[in-house]
């Protein structure tokens, strides 16, 4: 039996003390047997269940947190450079929401580079393809899209900090639960303003596949390893400090950032 099996039959007996012994040990059997029931006792007492929540070292927390800059990176650039070339061609709420979402980008890229996480981007030229800023239709698919990437990485990101087991990880892995809540809104908002359901999911994709019809990723499945998101994006064309398989445009995260907008109205956050 383990550790762990042994400390919960040893609570159920302390907190019925007051019963006869008798009845105390079918407390103990009808738990086992629940437990057995619903595949539990296996998974608490299995190797297989211990093996597979190792990490890998594809998944190493410098590589997740490199990743996750470079994205931000990426998502400043598009929400911005989305808002001056298409802002004119969307309707107010849309373009202040993109607008949004271009300075909370901004905001965990300064939170993953900062000394509190020490993250390091891998470029910060992102070559983004040129059919993404041309409608705004183009680009609030290429939102849903790169949401999704990043929903998927930051669940993973948050599973990987969660088993640390330290006060450090556990703090990262909040970090990246509460980024991920963000990129899901994002993803919400351009569904949204693309005419469909933005409400459309009760729990956050992780490794299921796409449903969304219409997308460069429909049917395609999510991802366990952090280096595959950087793949999903490749496949749709983003260039990584190099060009893309597309025609596209080089973009300098300093040169954008710069010109990031600021709405009043965003809650967030001062990073030293």
């Amino acid at each position: 039996m383990s550790d762990v099996n042994t400390h919960l039959f040893d609570t159920i007996d302390r907190q019925n003390r007051e019963l006869p012994a008798s009845t105390r040990r079918q407390l103990v059997k009808g738990t086992a047997a629940a437990m057995g029931t619903m595949g539990l006792l296996g998974f608490a007492t299995s190797r297989d269940a211990d093996a597979a929540v190792r990490t890998g070292e594809a998944n190493n927390i410098e590589t997740i947190a490199a990743v996750a800059a470079t994205a931000e990176v990426l998502a400043t650039i598009v929400n911005t450079v989305g808002v001056e070339k298409l802002g004119s061609r969307m309707d107010a709420t849309t373009r202040r929401n993109v607008a949004a979402a271009a300075q909370q980008e901004k905001n965990h890229y300064e939170l993953l580079t900062s000394s509190a996480v020490g993250g390091k981007e891998v470029t910060k030229t992102i070559y983004v393809p040129d059919s993404i800023f041309a409608s705004p239709e183009n680009l609030l698919g290429a939102l849903v899209v790169g949401d999704q990437v990043f929903i998927n990485a930051y669940l993973l990101a948050t599973t990987v900090f969660a088993r640390q087991g330290t006060l450090s990880g556990s703090k990262f892995a909040r970090y990246t639960a509460e980024i991920m809540a963000t990129e899901a809104v994002h993803r919400a908002l351009a569904l949204q303003s693309l005419g469909r359901l933005g409400n459309d999911r009760v729990y956050a994709k992780f490794s299921q596949r796409e449903d969304v019809p219409g997308l460069p990723t429909t049917g395609k499945p999510g991802f366990f390893r952090i280096l595959d998101a950087v793949a999903t994006l490749e496949s749709v064309g983003f260039g990584f400090g190099k060009p893309g398989s597309v025609p596209g445009t080089a973009y300098n995260y300093d040169e954008v950032a710069a010109r990031t907008p600021k709405d009043p109205d965003v809650n967030t956050i001062a990073i030293a």
